[in-house]
């Protein structure tokens, strides 16, 4: 059975478009037959990397020093198939999230090869993780704003010699409901998402059309610039 370790990085864990997206991503995978286990960062007693000096590296490789919650989770992450990032785009990540990632450090080997022109390592041979996805929701109209936090996972992806199984995004995520409840571009978006789970346990990919439709536009790049200049208005000067 397909092991999948999922992260929601959103502060707002649960009850934001950040769960509403990823739910139904994992929901897919678990209708493939994957065993999904979902954590939220802001649940977790997590404290930020701090012991310097590469301690995970170099004095004892593939071991964090660092003494709270995660390290509970450190067996599951190394058992686990698939490993799902899931966050909000902030400037660019949410900084629980981005506490999660330095965590994931201890993962990487450091035995260094010089690949496709960049310097990476590997994974240690503990962790039987192949492949990381990015769940992701922006607030703005085009894809291009998920550049950076995409560049993130991907890189640490290839870094740890682990496939990067494509991003799957979500832009201006609040149009996919309105105040009475989903709406049928919304639902669609949702069923693509679920799709996309199943995809990729059961075949190991998500196509191209599956991606192209959890991403849509829901309206044009003016009529949403409009709606949040309008709303900013309402702002005391």
């Amino acid at each position: 059975m397909t092991k999948v370790f999922a992260v929601n990085g959103s502060p707002t864990m649960e009850k934001g478009d950040t769960a509403l997206l990823l739910n139904v991503f994992l929901q897919g995978m678990e209708d493939a037959g994957a065993d999904a286990a979902l954590h939220y960062a802001s649940k977790l007693d997590l404290k930020p990397c701090s012991c310097g000096q590469m301690y995970c590296w170099y004095q004892n490789p593939g071991e964090c020093c660092v003494q709270d919650e995660f390290q509970t989770l450190y067996p599951s992450l190394k058992a686990s198939d698939i490993l799902v990032l899931a966050t909000p785009v902030y400037i660019p990540l949410p900084g629980r999230m981005q506490d999660v990632m330095n965590r994931l450090c201890p993962l990487i080997k450091p035995k260094l090869a010089f690949r496709e022109g960049r310097t990476r390592a590997e994974s240690h041979s503990a962790f039987n993780i192949k492949k990381i996805v990015l769940v992701s929701v922006g607030g703005w109209w085009e894809l291009e704003n998920f550049d950076t936090v995409v560049r993130i996972v991907r890189d640490f992806s290839e870094t740890a010699g682990v496939e990067f199984s494509g991003p799957v995004l979500r832009p201006h995520s609040f149009l996919m409901y309105d105040e009475t409840g989903m709406t049928a571009a919304g639902t669609a978006v949702l069923e693509a998402a679920r799709k996309a789970g199943h995809q990729l346990v059961a075949e190991g990919s998500i196509d191209s059309e599956t991606l192209a439709a959890i991403s849509r536009p829901l309206v044009p790049e003016a009529e949403l610039r409009a709606r949040y200049n309008k709303a900013i208005e309402r702002f005391p000067k």
